[in-house]
C-alpha cells in the first residue's frame, strides 16, 4: 500500500554548507553571523522595523506580553482556535486570555466579536493568521486604535503572507513568527519577534529581556565598555547553527511558496465540485486582498462524524491526514479559567469538522493524483449514502 506522509521538511541542499560555515566561523551561540543575516533578510523582505530572532514563536509571544507590561487583572482577547502558546504568553504575566469567536470563512478572529469582548481591562488583542491567510487587519487595527489596545500578531502560520500589500507580522505593534519543523520555513526550533514601533526605549527593553536581563546587545555594538544585569529577562536567543540552517531555507522562500501554491490550487481545482454535495462545507480560498504562503490545506466537512469517517478512509489508503487545534476554551486549562465546552459554538463546530491534507514541496504529482482519486472514491461513496 502506498504511504503518503502528512508533512515533509523541504531542504534546499545548502543547509549543510551554511552550518559548516557557521562552525568554521566559530559562530554557534546567539546573535552570531547567520542570526544577523536572517534578521536583515526578513526585515528587508517584509519592510519590518526590527526583527529579533528567538528560540520559538512561543518565546516571541512571551516577549511581546512582557513588553506591553501585562499584569494581573489585564485581559487579552484572542481566538480559542489557536495553539496553547498564544494563551500561555498571557497567563505567564498573570493576565487573563479572553476567547472570541472566529469567522466561518477563514477561521480567523471575528472583528465583531473582538469588539464585543472589549472591557475596561482589555490591554491587547492577538489576531492569529490561520493557515497563512491573514486576518481582517484593517478592522482589527481600527478597533484596537479606537480603544487604546495593543495588537500582537500571531503570525506563526504566516511568514510570507500579506494583507493589502502589508506583510503578516508588520501590521500590529508586534509580530511573532515561527520556524518550527512543521512550518513552511524551518530551523527545527526557532522564531522571531517583530517590533514595529520605532521607540528606542522599547527596542532596548526587548534586547534586555532577550539577553537574560543584561545590556549585552549594547556591549556587542560597542556602545558600552562592559555589560551588566539591568532588568528582568531570560535566554531567548537561538543558536547560530540553527540560524545557518534557516538562512538556507529563507533563500528558497519564493520557490517553497510557489510549490505549495501549485498543490493548493490543484486540490481546489479537483475538489470544488464536491461543495455542491451535502457533506462538504468549505475548502480554502484566498481573497483578492490577501496573499497566502499556503501553509495549510483543509476541508471543512458538515460534522465530526463525516470528518472522522473521511480521516479513517484516507488512513486505510495510506494517506496521512489530520485534524487541527482543539479549542482552548474547552480544554482542561480553559475550564480552569471558567470557560465551558458549550461556549463559542462556531469555534466548536469548525474544530470538530476540520480535516487537513498533505501539502509540501516534495509531494509528487503521482502522490497528488492518488490523494485526489482516493477522495473522489470516498466522496462518491458518501454521495450514494446521502
Amino acid at each position: 500500500m502506498r504511504k503518503i506522509a502528512f508533512n515533509k521538511t523541504y531542504f534546499s541542499g545548502k543547509e549543510k554548507k551554511y552550518i559548516a560555515d557557521a562552525l568554521a566561523r566559530d559562530s554557534i551561540s546567539g546573535d552570531g553571523y547567520y542570526t544577523a543575516r536572517v534578521s536583515e533578510f526578513l526585515a528587508e523582505k517584509f519592510a519590518l522595523n526590527k526583527v529579533l530572532m528567538t528560540t520559538s514563536a512561543t518565546h516571541a509571544l512571551e516577549m511581546a506580553a512582557q513588553l506591553i507590561g501585562l499584569k494581573e487583572g489585564d485581559e487579552v482577547i484572542m481566538p480559542s482556535f489557536t495553539f496553547s502558546s498564544t494563551a500561555n504568553a498571557v497567563l505567564k504575566e498573570g493576565a487573563r486570555p479572553v476567547f472570541a469567536e472566529i469567522k466561518s470563512d477563514s477561521f480567523n478572529l471575528d472583528p465583531a466579536d473582538f469588539e464585543a469582548k472589549i472591557t475596561a481591562n482589555t490591554k491587547a488583542v492577538i489576531p492569529v493568521h490561520y493557515a497563512g491567510i491573514s486576518c481582517e487587519m484593517d478592522q482589527i487595527r481600527n478597533i484596537a486604535r479606537k480603544n487604546g489596545i495593543y495588537v500582537i500578531e500571531d503570525a506563526a502560520h504566516a511568514v510570507n503572507s500579506f494583507y493589502r500589500g502589508e506583510a503578516a507580522g508588520s501590521m500590529g505593534d508586534f509580530g511573532c513568527y515561527s520556524f518550527h519543523g512543521s512550518k513552511n520555513l524551518v530551523s527545527g526550533e526557532g522564531g522571531a519577534l517583530v517590533i514595529n514601533s520605532s521607540q528606542p526605549e522599547l527596542l532596548q527593553k526587548a534586547e534586555i529581556i532577550r539577553e537574560k536581563g543584561t545590556n549585552r546587545s549594547r556591549f556587542l555594538r560597542g556602545e558600552i565598555d562592559k555589560y551588566s544585569w539591568v532588568g528582568e529577562g531570560s535566554s531567548y536567543l537561538p543558536s547560530d547553527i540553527l540560524m545557518a540552517l534557516l538562512f538556507a531555507q529563507i533563500k528558497e522562500m519564493e520557490y517553497i511558496t510557489a510549490q505549495r501554491k501549485i498543490i493548493f490550487e490543484y486540490y481546489n481545482h479537483n475538489l470544488k465540485k464536491f461543495l455542491a454535495e451535502d457533506f462538504l462545507d468549505l475548502i480554502p480560498e484566498v481573497p483578492a486582498a490577501k496573499k497566502s504562503n499556503y501553509h495549510i490545506y483543509y476541508l471543512k466537512l458538515k460534522n465530526q462524524n463525516l470528518r472522522d469517517l473521511v480521516l479513517k478512509e484516507l488512513k486505510a489508503r495510506g494517506i496521512e491526514a489530520t485534524f487541527h487545534f482543539q479549542p482552548l476554551h474547552s480544554s482542561p486549562m480553559g475550564k480552569k479559567l471558567g470557560y465551558q465546552k458549550e461556549d463559542l459554538q462556531l469555534t466548536n463546530q469548525i474544530a470538530s469538522s476540520l480535516l487537513r491534507l498533505p501539502i509540501y514541496p516534495d509531494l509528487s504529482q503521482i502522490e497528488l493524483d492518488y490523494i485526489i482519486k482516493s477522495l473522489e472514491d470516498i466522496f462518491s461513496s458518501l454521495v450514494r449514502q446521502v
